[in-house]
């Protein structure tokens, strides 16, 4: 499966409580539900570099599937695995489960932690689209 493109922020689920519970202060939950998020993905191969903006905050992760990296969240940064399960990107980032897949043009990310879903929708943008990021 191809992962490659540029996605945009359609919708998501359960923000505020998701962010409460992986340990967001209530302040910048509030500055950040409304932003939205570009979602950069370049795929060669196993081997990934994806890059979030998210307003002026830029998380960037490269990584080989199989193999052993040393990834950022917005609780810090940590070594895991990213592995493909059945056209799946699974990683566990300490208490945070991710789960990102693709359906058609859309890339769905969802993360678990202690029984709380956070779900996000972005759909591909097209190769020449002259949208800003942010």
């Amino acid at each position: 499966m191809a992962f490659s493109g540029t996605y945009e922020l359609q919708s998501h689920e359960n923000f505020e409580s998701f962010m409460k519970a992986i340990g967001i202060p209530d302040d910048a939950i509030q500055k950040c539900k409304d932003l939205k998020t570009i979602t950069e993905i370049v795929q060669n191969g196993n081997h990934f570099v994806i890059t979030m903006t998210t307003g002026p905050s830029v998380l960037r992760n490269e990584f080989t599937v199989g193999e052993e990296a040393e990834l950022e969240s917005v609780t810090g940064k940590m070594k895991s695995v990213v592995n493909f399960v059945d056209g799946k990107l699974v990683v566990q980032l300490q208490d945070i489960q991710s789960v990102t897949e693709l359906s058609g043009e859309l890339l769905i990310c969802t993360l678990t932690c202690k029984g709380n879903v956070y779900k996000t929708v972005n759909k591909k943008r097209p190769w020449n689209s002259k949208l800003p990021l942010v």
